[in-house]
């Protein structure tokens, strides 16, 4: 880690008593040394990656770090505080913070190395040297690894056995001799980001097998890419555990062994319980299926009850909800990329430069509509891919690899039949279905090897082109059609009840399941814009710009209902907001769910009636209020938003007021009979 972190980059008195001025500071000394370009918008980076998911972690040790375009080089800056500072720690704040920064186009290697930090962090003795150090030089070296060299990088992180030919044993609990085979456990990890929590979970989950006396194999997913485990060491394995916050890749591989499915935290805080969860599964008997891959209470610390088991038909609803939302998931880009192309366009050269010849054709340097129109016709490309994209990977949730190639047929026919968006649903569901069936097929063992790659992509996308071409594509294109003309003819009163559902779905869960049908819903109408599509479009994006503005608004005008926490986060929330990233509310509803929901789903429901009264249309799927040139009656627009915010910011202060002065009227007698006051 010699190019790290450096003496420069430690602060062994960090005087910061919050998040963000400890980020800051630690930032700074990164600008100092020239591995940040942009302290303020390097910050905003580290504040969005804050509010997707707390970086505290137990023992102390907050973590915050991000990818950003404004790091230069691979960097690490250490902090130790004397008061501790909140990051959203179960068992509280902490002393050790490290502020890890990786370019937006880290390579592998770079992100093996910051990986090896987090495994190092689950070390007690390392965090306790951290505590006693007293020089920045001689603490920089020992997080660097100088003062005892760490064995290579792996992505896989074996525990409970050693190398033979240490030992010339395989290890059974410290025996010295095979007395017996070890419960063997396979795992995999995974966060949003990859640098930390994955690789986190990965030695802590590495460190309880040894404590547990189990064989434990994990393959970590990082952003640095992943190696597959040895299938003979998956063929082995007793038990699975996934502690992951995002898809598990090739998933299949796991098929037929009982399985723990939690999120990645849990492995982190809770892996001594997971052990213990997959020892009781097997047990048990219980074996999960190859699509069996949904967390019960989705993303995050998750509880560990999902048991992922073929035979739980009870959360067909849940898997149902993974399945879609993974197909959204990788249709996003394209819809951000391709509209935003498409709105730059006629933000340039006008709504008719939808109808230019071809620029492979006709393209002339000096006119700006031929730039105009060559971003629209490359907008239109990306479009393009919307439903096969969908279609595609809703199957690729159902059934993994192999139902990629029907997914993506499905979702082209759909589009030559003109099923439109609903066609790409039903398609993605299709190839999943019938490829989970033809899986299920038995086969000779000769055969095997080409299923996958040959027989189940062909089998599969003769199915599915069949039902499409010939069954349901025509019946879902007429439902398209009466949509979009239902959408249309909307004026009124409909149009206002419209942007109310509208409204209260993208705030109910803010970013959940929801909030992205509604938003799948308003960026399916953009693959064919028709003037009731863009209307839609433009509900939902001001619709959920709400929550994080409320909550920001509400920290600023009435500080003391609010921790200190909460107020920093609502700083960030302006920004979250202003860019239309309706997660930015979360910190607030999850710590007060009772008077922060309802209160955002009211000033949400505001907004979209509003938009949609004022008739404010946008051909940009995203971009909040930077994208308002580009959007149909922009000062009513943003007069809906600001509508909305009042609304929900004023129930929200209403509602937490209330709380505060209840206990304030009672109060607490002192032993004269006089009022002592609860402070606020």
């Amino acid at each position: 880690m010699s190019e790290l972190i450096t003496a420069e980059l430690v602060d062994l008195d960090l005087s910061a008593t919050t998040k963000d001025a400890a980020a800051r500071s630690l930032a700074e000394r990164m600008v100092a040394s020239h591995r940040v370009t942009d302290l303020d918008g390097f910050l905003a980076d580290v504040a969005a990656r804050e509010a997707q998911m707390p970086t505290g972690l137990d023992g102390g040790i907050g973590i915050p770090h991000c990818r950003s375009e404004h790091v230069n080089a691979p960097t690490l800056a250490f902090g130790r505080s004397g008061a501790g500072i909140d990051f959203g720690a179960a068992d509280g704040p902490a002393d050790l913070v490290f502020l890890i920064a990786a370019p937006a186009g880290a390579d592998d290697d770079h992100l093996t190395i910051l990986s090896g930090l987090a495994r190092r962090l689950m070390d007690p003795e390392f965090t306790a040297a951290l505590r006693a150090g007293t020089d920045p030089r001689a603490v920089a070296a020992l997080i660097r690894g100088e003062e005892a060299p760490e064995e290579p990088e792996r992505e896989q992180v074996e525990t409970g056995k050693q190398e033979q030919a240490e030992t010339g044993t395989e290890a059974t609990g410290g025996t010295g001799a095979a007395e017996s085979v070890p419960f063997r456990i396979v795992a995999v990890t995974s966060c949003p980001t990859g640098i930390a929590h994955t690789y986190m979970a990965a030695e802590s989950l590495a460190a309880a097998g040894r404590a547990e006396g189990v064989e434990v194999t994990v393959e970590t997913q990082g952003s640095a890419g992943f190696k597959k485990l040895d299938p003979a060491v998956v063929a082995a394995a007793d038990a699975v555990i996934w502690a992951h916050d995002v898809e598990v890749r090739e998933k299949a591989r796991f098929r037929g062994k009982p399985l723990v499915d939690v999120g990645v935290k849990a492995g982190i805080n809770r892996p001594a319980e997971l052990i213990a969860e997959a020892r009781r599964r097997a047990e048990r008997g219980e074996i999960a299926t190859a699509s069996d891959s949904d967390k019960a209470s989705g993303s995050g610390d998750g509880d560990g009850n999902g048991n992922g088991s073929g035979a739980d038909h009870a959360h067909f609803g849940v898997r149902l909800r993974t399945y879609l939302m993974s197909g959204v998931s990788y249709m996003v880009p394209f819809v951000a990329a391709g509209g935003l192309l498409i709105a730059l366009s006629f933000a340039i050269g006008g709504y008719e430069i939808a109808s230019a010849k071809s620029v492979a054709d006709h393209f002339v340097w000096g006119e700006a509509d031929s730039w105009a129109a060559l971003l629209n016709q490359i907008g239109s490309a990306a479009f393009g891919f919307l439903v096969p994209v969908l279609a595609g990977y809703i199957a690729y949730g159902m059934a993994d690899r192999p139902a990629l190639v029907p997914g993506f047929v499905g979702g082209a026919i759909a589009l030559t039949v003109n099923a439109g968006f609903l066609g790409g649903l039903v398609a993605g569901l299709l190839a999943g279905a019938v490829v989970m069936a033809v899986q299920r097929v038995p086969v000779h063992a000769t055969l095997r090897g080409i299923m996958p790659v040959l027989v189940i992509p062909l089998i599969a996308s003769a199915v599915v082109g069949f039902l499409m071409f010939i069954v349901v594509g025509k019946p879902i294109a007429s439902l398209q059609n009466a949509l979009t003309d239902w959408l249309n003819g909307l004026s009124g009163s409909n149009a206002v009840i419209l942007g109310v559902v509208l409204g209260l779905m993208m705030c109910f869960d803010m970013g959940g399941p929801l909030n992205k049908v509604a938003y799948a819903f308003a960026v399916g109408g953009l693959a064919d814009p028709t003037p009731g599509s863009l209307k839609v479009m433009a509900a939902v994006m001001a619709a959920g710009m709400v929550p994080p503005l409320a909550m920001a608004l509400a920290t600023t005008v009435r500080r003391r209902l609010f921790t200190k926490t909460e107020r920093e986060n609502g700083r960030a929330a302006w920004v979250l907001g202003a860019s239309f990233i309706t997660e930015g509310a979360i910190p607030f509803a999850a710590a007060d769910p009772l008077r922060v929901i309802p209160s955002v789903m009211a000033g949400g429901a505001v907004t979209g009636a509003l938009s949609m009264a004022f008739g404010a249309t946008l051909r940009a799927p995203h971009g909040g209020v930077f994208v308002v040139p580009l959007i149909g009656e922009p000062f009513l627009y943003l007069l809906a938003i600001a509508a909305g915010t009042l609304v929900a910011t004023a129930l929200v202060v209403l509602l937490k007021g209330a709380r505060r002065t209840a206990p304030e009227a009672a109060g607490d007698a002192g032993a004269d009979g006089s009022r002592v006051t609860v402070a606020a």
